[in-house]
């Protein structure tokens, strides 16, 4: 028995090393893994009856073998070689399935699953693919701004632990950037020596124009994994585009039509380059030297000889320039007389209100807080004349600009008396009425003639225009003479009146009319003149046309 193990043995050695040439079995077969998972291996192969054990192992790159598993067919157990990378990561199951955890790139290898009979041994290789997903790429050291028609280097774009290699791409608003565009691409992979992953970095060199303003730039990382190729792509990265100035333009604030005297006049000055300019010239009218200032220059309680054309341009470019004219709206307002004027009744009074502006302005004349229709004239002043007037004007298209200015007329007159008397209907009183004009207000006095007493109980009307009555009531048993005496800061007026007494007949005196009824006798005589002249006119021409008809019947 002895020497038939041993011959035994002897022969599993052999067929070993034999199979290590021969090699019979199946083709290749490939795993693809993901980094990090578990990579399951099936041998692949018919469990022979006559099985004495089974084996794992992987061909080195120069072809020699490296045992890694063993499972016995009859004691079941299993042993695990002592390799260092596979430590603690292998697992061999009764079916012969050989299971590598927690994947590494070094895992990529052709593994073999080896059966041993007593007088065979069958082979099945498989080869093991591991791929590592890229992190998703990122734009980074990104250039702060870009120049037109420069070539700048635009950023970065990093790839990072990935495997096997990645190709990056550049986009620009989604379309990609091809090299013949002149953009100009540079690639670095960096592979990390513990786990073989890699990261790539490619370089984007671009001449930037001004349609690049807002447009986004991308790059995608397209890599392969275990069920073919894919593609991440970066999030959008925008740039500052510079580029020079090519036109100025000048702004005024307030808005043009609305500056008025004694405004501040804010002017400004833009370029259209990014960035903006900061220092221009500023060129004010009757002015050919420029004021260098900021964007912004400003002029204060500006008057009207500050209308004309405002200009400004670059500093540095003198011809890019840009112009505005500017008017300084005016309203000057004269008033002639003005203030408080005093005149007396019947005098003539002309009145002006002279208006000076920068336009067309609307004047409205007001007599105490009341429009009037017309500007007020006075040929021979009234009582009713005198008032507060106010001239005012303004210009509608500019707010504020609004002048006024007022009169205070006053018409003075000595005092003006006249006395009227009237019977009572039933024959029992008289009354004695005495009508005065006058400004300031005359003060009245009624006193009787002979006796010299004086008559305290009158009634007096409202002080109205200049005028207003004062009248008394009297039953006189003999004949009396009444005084009325009217006194202001200007004169003292006395006029009397004889009464009979109110036994004795005499005829009544009627009292003036008053304005309102002085137009209205006015307005009926003049209907009634119109209508004569009309009768007359009418008769003329009916006699003009009966001669005419007498002398063609003749």
């Amino acid at each position: 028995m002895a020497p038939t193990a041993a011959h035994s043995c002897r022969l599993v050695v052999s067929l070993l090393i034999s199979a290590a040439v021969l090699r019979p079995g199946l083709g290749l077969y490939t795993v693809n893994s993901v980094y990090g998972d578990t990579i399951v291996m099936p041998c692949r192969l018919e469990v022979p009856q006559t099985l004495m054990f089974g084996k794992w192992k992987y061909e080195k790159p120069d072809g020699s073998p490296v045992f890694i598993a063993f499972r016995s067919s009859t004691r079941k157990n299993v042993q695990y070689d002592e390799v260092p990378e596979y430590k603690d990561r292998l697992s061999l199951s009764e079916n012969y399935t050989l299971s590598i955890s927690h994947a590494r790139i070094s895992d990529e290898k052709r593994f073999v699953c080896m059966l041993v009979t007593e007088d065979n041994v069958f082979e099945a290789p498989t080869v093991v693919k591991v791929f590592k997903q890229p992190l998703k790429p990122e734009i980074v050291n990104k250039a702060q701004f870009l120049e037109t028609e420069q070539l700048k280097k635009l950023g970065d774009c990093v790839s990072k632990d990935s495997y096997p290699d990645v190709n990056i791409t550049w986009y620009r608003n989604g379309r990609t950037l091809d090299p013949s565009e002149g953009v100009i691409t540079t690639l670095q992979r960096q592979v990390d020596p513990a786990t073989q992953l890699s990261t790539v970095t490619s370089s984007l060199v671009y001449k930037t124009t001004k349609n690049d303003i807002k447009i986004p730039f991308t790059c995608s990382v397209t890599y392969y994994g275990p069920s073919g190729q894919k593609t991440i792509h970066s999030d959008q990265a925008f740039f500052d585009i510079y580029y020079p100035t090519e036109k100025v333009t000048i702004q005024v604030l307030p808005p043009k039509n609305a500056i008025k005297e004694g405004d501040n006049i804010t002017l400004k000055c833009l370029g259209n380059g990014n960035p903006p300019p900061e220092e221009f010239l500023f060129y004010l009218p009757g002015q050919p030297e420029g004021i260098r200032s900021s964007n912004t220059y400003i002029l204060t309680d500006v008057r009207r000889n500050a209308t004309g054309d405002y200009k400004c341009s670059l500093t540095d470019e003198k011809s890019m320039i840009a112009s505005t004219t500017i008017t300084v709206h005016y309203l000057d307002l004269s008033l002639n007389p003005s203030g408080e004027v005093t005149k007396q009744i019947g005098d003539a009074l002309p009145v002006t209100c002279t208006i000076s502006s920068s336009r067309n302005a609307t004047v409205v004349w007001l007599k105490d807080n009341t429009k009037l229709r017309s500007r007020p004239s006075f040929s021979s002043l009234q009582y009713q004349d005198a008032g507060n007037y106010v001239c005012e004007t303004n210009l509608q298209e500019v707010e504020g600009l609004k002048k006024r200015e007022s009169l205070t007329l006053i018409v003075e007159g000595k005092p003006q008396i006249k006395m009227t008397k009237k019977t009572d209907p039933n024959g029992l009183s008289k009354t004695i009425t005495c009508h005065v004009e006058g400004f300031p207000k005359p003060a009245v006095q009624w006193t009787i003639t002979g006796s010299g007493s004086v008559i305290n109980q009158t009634e007096e009307s409202p002080y109205i225009n200049g005028r207003y009555y004062s009248k008394i009531i009297i039953s006189p048993e003999e004949n009396v003479t009444l005084t009325c005496t009217a006194e202001n800061q200007l004169e003292r007026t006395v006029n009397s009146l004889n009464v009979s007494a109110i036994s004795i007949p005499e005829q009544d005196e009627a009292d003036d009319i008053s304005d309102e009824n002085k137009e209205k006798v006015n307005d009926q005589a003049k209907l009634i003149v119109g209508i004569v002249v009309g009768l007359l006119l009418a008769a003329l021409v009916a006699g003009v046309v009966y001669w005419l008809y007498m002398k063609k019947s003749k």
